[in-house]
């Protein structure tokens, strides 16, 4: 396991894989289309006088930073996928597959492992019990800060 997983990393696993295929579409049609194409304002001095001239060509810049998401977002996967499949335990593999790789609800995965009545088994029973035996903490934004209590009293 070469990662240190954070329970946002799991909340953000799945909209991330959506995200790869959204990338790598924009990156062919930046390719093959018009989307790649820039434009930029030059300054002319051929007469003498700065004239402004657009000069329009493929903003290369704008792909190589699109490309370095992609890598860093295809990274991240792969790690997660790996930390996945590290999971000694069968079941609880299963359900971290189901959930987070192929995208099922809680009540499929219910259905799937034998629970059909209890959809909230596989989760708090199976996935909750292994990030709390693995010390992955959910992390709660509680709406009453110092701040805010500084706020309300006055």
């Amino acid at each position: 396991m070469g990662i240190k997983v954070t329970r946002e990393m799991l909340d953000r696993y799945r909209k991330l894989k959506q995200e790869i295929p959204v990338l790598e579409l924009e990156l062919l049609m930046m390719k093959n289309t018009e989307a790649g194409l820039g434009n930029d304002t030059i300054f002319d001095y051929q007469t003498g006088y700065p004239r402004p001239q657009s000069v329009v060509g493929f903003d290369q810049k704008k792909y190589d930073r699109r490309e370095k998401i992609l890598e860093r977002k295809k990274e991240k996967v792969k790690a997660m996928d790996q930390w996945i499949d590290d999971i000694k335990d069968g079941q609880t593999r299963c359900v971290f597959r189901m959930f987070y790789k192929q995208n099922m609800t809680w009540k499929a995965i219910a259905k799937q492992i034998g629970m059909p009545h209890n959809e909230d088994y596989p989760r708090l029973h199976i996935r909750d019990a292994y990030l709390k035996k693995c010390g992955i903490k959910k992390v709660r934004c509680s709406a009453f800060t110092p701040i805010t209590a500084k706020w309300m009293s006055l």
